[in-house]
């Protein structure tokens, strides 16, 4: 669904990608992990055309993603419609009036039917049902990305994305979002660094290194099971500590929320 070919992507001459390959197929639950900087966001922002390499290329169902086909307002219109992202801080998202035309304000865009209908279904789907009229400005962090998830859900994409989607969140607010994300039959990419939660976001893992290169793609529990890939990585570190005069080390999942 998602092919991503020899990606070489640069910020002001300063080297990101170089050569990264990856191919996410549809139907797909794919997590994401590496530490801060290692790329995540960056990765997930060129699969939705919003950043786009100097060099390689995106593809989504065959069609080639680049800025100039981007510009065909047909084009344009059905990518934006299957392929949605989440931003880690929802305040990047939200410029409308009310939480309604936050949720609506995609579907008037693309000139979608059923407006009231859907943004209503996405709204209690969500949670927010009870905060329609209210000034999405004026929400807790955790209520504004319930809102945000509800806008881009209620398109109906065929590829969701997400960064860092449990940043923030109390853990009943987490545990709703993984019951909602394990009903939704739909391509998923995740981008995290929790390596706890992992296992309940996905059943693909890609690690991504600090240099910014894909240094596995296995499936999560194998990828959990490895302490000297997740060493590698710096995703844990050997802790040690002291029980009386014995000195115990054990592996410390590096868990930034």
């Amino acid at each position: 669904m998602i092919d991503l070919k020899d990606i070489h992507f640069h910020y002001n001459g300063k080297p990101v990608f170089s050569g990264l390959n990856l191919h996410i197929a549809n139907g797909e639950k794919t997590v994401i992990v590496g530490v801060n900087g290692s790329g995540k966001s960056t990765l997930l922002k060129i699969m939705d055309g919003l950043l786009f390499p100097q060099k390689g290329t995106l593809h989504f169902n065959n069609l080639h993603i680049t800025q100039n086909s981007l510009k065909d307002r047909k084009f344009q219109k059905e990518f934006r419609k299957s392929v949605v992202l989440l931003f880690q801080n929802p305040d990047t998202m939200l410029f409308n009036p009310t939480v309604y035309d936050e949720i609506a304000f995609s579907l008037r865009h693309l000139g979608m039917d059923c407006i009231d209908e859907r943004v209503r279904y996405w709204a209690e789907k969500c949670n927010v049902i009870h905060l329609l009229d209210t000034p999405p400005f004026n929400l807790s962090g955790g209520e504004k990305k319930k809102v945000c998830l509800a806008s881009i859900l209620a398109v109906e994409p065929k590829v969701l994305l997400l960064d860092e989607p449990t940043s923030n969140l109390d853990p009943p607010t987490i545990g709703w979002l993984v019951e909602l994300l394990d009903e939704l039959n739909i391509t998923t990419v995740i981008a995290t660094h929790n390596l706890s939660l992992a296992p309940e976001l996905g059943q693909r893992c890609i690690v991504l290194s600090r240099e910014h290169s894909i240094i596995a793609d296995d499936s999560v529990e194998s990828i959990m099971n490895n302490h000297e890939l997740l060493l590698k990585a710096e995703l844990v570190h050997i802790h040690k500590h002291k029980h009386g005069k014995i000195v115990h080390a054990h592996f410390h999942i590096h868990d930034w929320d």
